[in-house]
């Protein structure tokens, strides 16, 4: 595609772009249990308007553009406030979890660098179910990730086992409130406390469930302390734009103090332009997502969030509750937020995820690894409730659709061929070629049903993975996709 010779007239240039969205998931339905996070349309509105009137204002300077300023500290008031933290704690503004994360893993990083200036390669511990967002920080920053096993019933991180990780090159110790696939909060006084014991920094990944979470606990939920009430937690991560239903990208990382937090910021004088000083990995960005996040949280309010908080629990409460009364279906373990996974031992949780997303639900598939077998995962949101009997019923005509479905042939054929394989010497080529046998075809569109790809890939070992899925999507990226 080429810029056109000639400008466009507004409207046929939104039409146009409308009708890229025809395949996208249907998120205003309420029938889409993950990626968006709807308010209601009036908070959306309120939060549009406020994005664009900061939409051209540059984070680059807040010198220049002292209203970011005083939005971002209004912002960092609130989630230090909210998560149970003083007058000392301070953080920043970002454009996601992903990137609250490297900040503060590049935070722990320079941190060990001036206190412990004997560590030759940095290790960060993380639980087997924390975020993927910590591998591409360990990549990132050159931090070895040292990965621990998590309770096998609970999916809980155990903390003898992150006590046993722990070496003289430890910079950091990870937990979760809650952790991703299985919406549980990890032990974190016990975590925390080991970290304190030893003198390491212990980073709380609580983008997903860190604003909802003090929520629940007012309505009665039971879960661990997890925020800067809990003595040994350094620094945390929490996102506006999922369960404060903020526009993207807006996110948080604190810090208990000044002094850990300074090795976040960085700064350049050597090089002849103007001196650079970034909070965070952004320079140049946009001020709307930060005004609108301000403007969603004076929008909606406390009483508001409550409210949004209790509908969502109790939403969550059935949908779990009806996942144990069918048959075939249990639980990968009890959820401390409105996020869960189910599986079955019975027939393709695969083609189940198929059955229901035909139906027009939208579910998520999760592979096997370490212990958490294959399953759906579901994110419930405000604009989920009233549509739980609907989905429940839907699910259970679902379950006996597919419970007499063969499993695909495919997968152990597969899993055959890569058994006389040497999987760490296979070339881009060979790669390239299994991916056309998978129906994996470099740049083209994936199969509307999902279910024998998803098989096959679930038999895949994670490392060849992670090269299949680079390879498609560094086709799938291109001028003639």
């Amino acid at each position: 595609m080429k810029i056109p010779a000639k400008g466009m007239n507004p409207d046929t240039l939104m039409e146009m772009m409308e009708t890229f969205k025809s395949r996208d998931l249907d998120w205003k339905s309420g029938r889409v249990f993950g990626f968006v996070y709807d308010p209601g349309r009036e908070a959306m509105e309120v939060s549009k308007r406020a994005y664009m009137a900061f939409l051209t204002e540059n984070g680059l300077d807040f010198t220049s553009f002292p209203s970011l300023l005083k939005l971002e500290n209004d912002l960092i008031s609130m989630a230090a406030r909210h998560l149970g933290g003083d007058s000392d704690v301070v953080g920043n503004f970002s454009s996601g979890g992903t990137e609250s994360i490297i900040m503060a893993v590049k935070a722990a990083r320079d941190f060990a660098r001036e206190h412990r200036p004997h560590i030759g390669q940095p290790e960060l511990i993380l639980p087997v179910t924390g975020h993927a967002a910590f591998h591409k920080a360990a990549h990132y920053l050159g931090v070895n990730l040292v990965a621990v096993d998590v309770n096998p019933a609970t999916f809980k991180a155990d903390p003898a086992l992150v006590e046993q990780a722990i070496t003289e090159n430890t910079i950091l110790i990870v937990a979760s409130a809650p952790s991703y696939a299985h919406g549980v909060v990890d032990p974190i006084p016990q975590l925390a406390a080991i970290a304190l014991k030893h003198g390491i920094p212990c980073h709380v990944d609580a983008c997903v469930g860190g604003f909802m979470l003090p929520y629940f606990r007012r309505l009665g939920a039971d879960f661990p302390d997890f925020d800067f009430t809990v003595q040994g937690v350094t620094s945390m991560s929490m996102d506006w734009h999922k369960y404060a239903y903020t526009a993207k990208g807006a996110s948080m990382v604190l810090y208990r103090n000044r002094n850990l937090r300074k090795n976040q910021i960085f700064a350049c004088a050597e090089w002849t332009g103007y001196s650079i000083v970034n909070t965070a990995v952004q320079s140049s960005k946009s001020g709307g997502p930060m005004a609108g996040a301000w403007a969603t949280l004076h929008f909606i309010g406390d009483d508001g969030y409550l409210e949004i908080a209790r509908n969502t629990w109790e939403a969550t409460r059935q949908l779990v509750a009806g996942v144990e009364q069918i048959d075939g279906l249990r639980l990968m373990t009890r959820p401390d937020f409105c996020m869960f996974s189910f599986t079955s031992d019975e027939f393709s949780i695969f083609k189940l995820v198929d059955e229901m997303n035909g139906r027009g639900w939208y579910i998520q598939a999760q592979f096997a690894f370490a212990g958490s077998m294959e399953n759906a995962h579901m994110s419930v949101g405000a604009n989920n409730v009233g549509r739980i009997s609907a989905f429940l019923k839907d699910l259970k005509e679902s379950v006996a659709a597919v419970r007499d479905q063969p499993a695909g042939d495919l997968a152990a054929v597969v899993q055959a061929e890569l058994a006389k394989m040497d999987l760490d010497n296979l070339g881009d080529k060979e790669i390239e070629e299994m991916m056309a046998l998978v129906g994996m075809e470099s740049g083209g569109s994936l199969p509307a049903k999902m279910a024998d790809l998803n098989e096959i890939l679930n038999a895949v070992p994670p490392r060849l993975k992670e090269r299949l899925l680079v390879l498609y999507v560094n086709d799938a990226f291109s001028q003639d996709a």
